[in-house]
């Protein structure tokens, strides 16, 4: 498998679940056309990241696993021939969770993943049920299979969410995305990739959609190419902050030959030494009075 192709449907959502359905689907069929083996979209895509703060309000906004909305993806993508990474307001109990369901070119769900690190420091969210774990599974492109996890927004700020996947396995990680997309921000991803071995793929909202502004990305995580001097820049695409569908080819092929070769990853780890890692205690200057564990 020389290359995935993943793309990042940098879309500003419409007015109602119907419209963000429809120009949804316009966007995968416009990816199709650009050769893509995945389309994925920005973080909630089926309200516009709007998460209301009345719960009744809230629950009628969701939508379940099974509703047309989701399953219209799923058909959408046998017929394409092409995956597709919905994310959406998930109806779940006791609330509603923050979810990307990830179809593969057969129109199967092969990933239902519910974002674990919820901004609980959020009013909006906080009222969301976190997920539960972090998955990893094999998709099947027309070029071979590839091992795919997926974390949403704020899990990429916790170092923890890519590393588990990449102990699962996982050789790219799609991340969906609704917040400012700054060098901050754009530095923890290329970390993320760097210190995993692992590829990126982040899609956000462009500019005009409230509290972001583009800036979607791609890193394949190779910080050394065999036959190069010095360092390789991992960066694949970052794009602007327009509204679009923009293309990141994943060289796999290289990702896995590098992976066998170099130092990050799991190859030299002492876990452990990592037992801290797992206690439930909080110390100053990190207690926070609406933090979940």
């Amino acid at each position: 498998m020389d290359s995935l192709k993943i793309a990042l449907l940098q879309l500003k959502p419409g007015c109602s679940l119907e419209e963000n359905l429809n120009k949804g689907m316009d966007a995968c069929r416009k990816a199709k056309q650009m050769e893509a083996d995945i389309a994925l979209f920005p973080e909630m895509w089926s309200t516009g990241y709007v998460i209301p703060t009345d719960a009744k309000e809230l629950n009628n906004a969701a939508v379940p696993a099974e509703s047309d909305f989701v399953q219209h993806f799923g058909k959408l993508a046998c017929e394409l021939n092409m995956a597709i990474g919905i994310t959406a307001l998930e109806a779940y109990e006791p609330s509603p969770r923050n979810t990307l369901f990830l179809f593969d070119r057969f129109g199967q769900l092969i990933l239902h993943y519910a974002k674990v690190h919820t901004c609980d420091f959020s009013k909006e969210e906080r009222m969301l049920t976190p997920g539960d774990d972090f998955y990893v599974a094999d998709l099947d492109t027309e070029n071979g299979v590839v091992k795919v996890g997926a974390m949403i927004c704020y899990d990429r700020e916790q170092p923890e969410s890519a590393r588990i996947l990449m102990l699962k396995g996982a050789e790219i990680i799609l991340v969906p995305n609704a917040c400012p997309m700054e060098i901050n921000r754009l530095s923890q991803l290329r970390a993320r990739a760097y210190e995993n071995m692992v590829g990126i793929a982040t899609v956000n909202y462009p500019f005009g959609h409230p509290d972001c502004n583009g800036h979607s990305s791609a890193f394949d995580g190779i910080a050394y190419k065999s036959g190069e001097e010095g360092s390789h820049d991992s960066l694949i695409i970052e794009a602007g902050q327009r509204e679009g569908i923009y293309l990141a080819d994943f060289p796999i092929s290289e990702i896995r030959d590098y992976r066998r070769r170099e130092i990050h990853g799991n190859a030299y780890r002492r876990p452990g030494l990592y037992g801290l890692l797992l206690s439930e205690k909080v110390d100053e200057p990190f207690v926070r009075p609406d933090g979940r564990r």
